[in-house]
C-alpha cells in the first residue's frame, strides 16, 4: 500500500507538469487552426457535384471554388454503409481494423440507452477500436473540446471515437445522447429541444426549390419511393408526433442539424482558446432522400440545392463564431449509391436486385436441424457471416462449407466473383476486389464468403424498393474529400485518395502525429510532406 500511494502522489505530481508541457508544445506548434471542421454528406457522390455546378450557390459553390477537391476519393472498403464509412474518416484505418464492420455491427448497444427514450435501441462506441484523430488531439492538448452532431447515431458515435466527448444525434423529434456519454443531458440541449423546431413544422409542403425546367428528371417516376407520393410537392405529417418521428426523411433535417451543431459550438465556445478543437457534423438526409426517391430523382437533386444552400448560411455563421483564417473545413461522404435497379432496367441495361439470405438460411437450418446449435448465419452487403468457431469445434470442415456455399452463389445472375477465406487470403495485392475484401473483414470476424457484383445489379431483398449501396461497384465506393482553410491552395486533384487519409493528413496540420499505426497517409497538396 505504501508503495501504491507513492506511486500515486508521484503521478498527480507528474500530470500538471505534464499537461504545461503540452499546451506550451501546442502554442509553439504555429499551426494557427483554431477548429477543425469535419462535414460529412451521407451519401454524397463526386460526380453530383459536377453535375449540379451551375446550380450552386452555398456550401457546395464555395467548397468547389475555394477548396483543394480531391474528386476520385474513394471509401477503400467492401461493404460501403454508413457505419465503416464514419468510422474511416478520422481514424485512419479501415474496417478491418476499426471492427465497424457494416451498421449491424456498428454502434447498437442495449447497455448505452437514449437518454430521454429508455425503450429506444442503445448505442455507444464499444465496438470501436482504437483510436481517432480526437484522441490524438487529446494526447497533445488534454484540454481540447470537441462536439458531434448528426441525425443518425452512428453518424455521430464514429468519427469521435471512443472519447466521452460531446456527442449527440436526433431521435424522437429531439437531439440526445446515450448513458455512454452522460447521465443527463446539458442545459443548453435541453433549451434547444424545447423550442419543438421539428414538430413546429408538421403540414409544411415541400415545393421545387428552382423552377421545373432547371430539374434533369421527370417528376412521376413509378419506381420511386415504393410507387407512393412520387411527385411535388411532398407534405410533412400533420400532426407533431408524426412529425418528429419522421422528420429525418425531409430536407430541414440538414437544417435543424447544422442549426444545433451552431448552438453547440457557441455553449462550448470551440475555436475560442487558441488551441484546436473538433466539430464533426453529419448531415443525413441526402442518404434518406437518395434511398427513398433514389439517386436520379428531382427529390434528390432538390435536397442538394437546399444542403447547398445551408451549408452556405453554416460556414457564414461559423465564421462569425471563429474566424475562417483559423478554420480547416474537411468534406467528405460515407459512400455513394446505385440507381435504382428498376429505373436501370427501365432504360435498356442489365439490373437486379440480388440476396444471398436464403442461401445463408437454409445452411444455418440444416445444420441446426443436425447439431442443434445456432450457428449464427446472416448476409448482408456480399457477406456471409457465421460462427466458425462453433463450426470447427463441431467438426465441420469451413473450408468445404465455404467452397460449396461459393459455388452455390456463383451461380446466381449478377454475381461476378465469390471469394472464401482461403481463395481471398491467396489473391494477389493488385487484385482490387480482394483488397477491398480485406480492408473489410477483422481477422477474428468469423465468415464463410464474400461476393462482387455486377455492374447495375444491387445487394437487397428481393421485395425492397429503395436505391441501395453497400457493394464493391465504383458508385458505391466512390466520394468526394475535400480540404479547406489557410495554406491551402485551392485545386482539383483527379488522383485516387482514401478517407482513411483525412485523419492523417488534419493531424499533420495540426502538427501531431497518430498515436497508434494508421493505413492512411499525409495528403502532400493538404499538408506537405510531413
Amino acid at each position: 500500500m505504501p508503495c501504491i500511494r507513492l506511486f500515486l502522489a508521484a503521478l498527480l505530481l507528474l500530470l500538471p507538469a505534464t499537461a504545461g508541457a503540452q499546451r506550451r508544445t501546442v502554442n509553439a506548434g504555429g499551426s494557427g487552426i483554431s477548429l477543425v471542421v469535419v462535414l460529412a454528406v451521407d451519401q454524397l457522390r463526386p460526380d453530383y457535384l459536377r453535375t449540379f455546378d451551375r446550380q450552386f450557390t452555398g456550401g457546395f459553390r464555395r467548397l468547389i471554388d475555394g477548396a483543394l477537391l480531391y474528386e476520385r476519393g474513394q471509401q477503400y472498403h467492401a461493404i460501403t454503409e454508413t457505419a465503416p464509412g464514419h468510422a474511416a474518416m478520422l481514424s485512419g484505418r479501415s474496417p478491418a481494423s476499426t471492427g465497424i464492420v457494416n451498421n449491424e455491427l456498428g454502434v447498437g448497444d442495449p447497455v448505452a440507452p437514449v437518454l430521454g427514450s429508455p425503450q429506444a435501441p442503445g448505442a455507444s462506441p464499444r465496438r470501436f477500436r482504437g483510436t481517432a484523430l480526437y484522441d490524438w488531439m487529446l494526447a497533445r492538448d488534454p484540454e481540447a473540446r470537441q462536439l458531434a452532431v448528426s441525425r443518425k447515431d452512428r453518424g455521430a458515435i464514429l468519427m469521435t471515437g471512443r472519447a466521452r466527448g460531446q456527442v449527440y444525434w436526433f431521435h424522437e423529434g429531439r437531439f440526445s445522447t446515450s448513458r455512454y456519454y452522460a447521465d443527463a443531458l446539458p442545459p443548453w440541449v435541453e433549451a434547444f429541444n424545447a423550442r419543438r423546431s421539428a414538430e413546429r413544422l408538421a403540414g409544411t409542403t415541400w415545393n421545387l426549390l428552382r423552377p421545373p425546367a432547371d430539374y434533369r428528371e421527370p417528376d412521376a417516376q413509378p419506381f420511386e419511393h415504393g410507387g407512393l407520393d412520387v411527385t411535388f410537392p411532398h407534405r410533412l405529417p400533420a400532426t407533431a408526433e408524426e412529425t418528429a418521428r419522421l422528420f429525418g426523411y425531409y430536407p430541414w433535417m440538414d437544417s435543424l442539424t447544422a442549426e444545433f451543431a451552431l448552438e453547440g459550438v457557441r455553449q462550448l465556445q470551440l475555436g475560442r482558446r487558441g488551441r484546436p478543437d473538433l466539430l464533426t457534423v453529419s448531415f443525413s438526409t441526402t442518404d434518406a432522400v437518395g434511398h427513398n426517391f433514389g439517386p436520379d430523382s428531382r427529390e434528390l437533386q432538390d435536397q442538394l440545392l437546399r444542403l447547398d444552400r445551408w451549408l452556405g448560411s453554416f460556414l457564414d455563421s461559423l465564421a462569425v463564431l471563429v474566424p475562417a483564417a483559423r478554420t480547416v473545413v474537411t468534406l467528405t461522404s460515407d459512400h455513394g449509391v446505385q440507381p435504382l435497379p428498376e429505373r436501370t432496367r427501365a432504360s435498356g441495361r442489365p439490373a437486379r436486385r440480388i440476396w444471398l439470405g436464403d442461401l445463408a438460411a437454409g445452411a444455418g437450418t440444416r445444420l441446426a436441424r443436425r447439431y442443434l446449435v445456432d450457428f449464427g448465419m446472416a448476409f448482408g452487403s456480399g457477406l456471409l457471416s457465421a460462427d466458425t468457431m462453433a463450426l470447427r469445434a463441431r467438426g465441420i470442415s469451413v473450408d468445404s462449407l465455404a467452397s460449396a456455399l461459393a459455388a452455390a452463389a456463383r451461380g446466381r445472375p449478377g454475381v461476378r466473383r465469390v471469394f472464401t477465406p482461403a481463395s481471398l487470403r491467396d489473391a494477389p495485392a493488385a487484385d482490387r476486389e480482394a483488397a477491398l475484401w480485406k480492408n473489410q473483414l477483422p481477422g477474428d470476424l468469423g465468415w464463410l464468403i464474400c461476393a462482387a457484383i455486377e455492374p447495375g445489379f444491387v445487394w437487397s431483398p428481393p421485395e425492397q424498393t429503395i436505391a441501395e449501396h453497400g457493394s464493391t461497384a465504383e458508385l458505391d465506393v466512390l466520394v468526394p474529400i475535400a480540404f479547406m482553410g489557410p495554406g491551402i491552395r485551392p485545386a482539383r486533384v483527379r488522383r485516387p485518395v482514401r478517407t482513411v487519409d483525412i485523419g492523417p493528413t488534419l493531424a499533420a496540420l495540426l502538427g501531431i502525429r497518430p498515436t497508434q499505426p494508421v493505413e492512411g497517409q499525409v495528403l502532400p497538396e493538404v499538408a506537405g510532406r510531413r
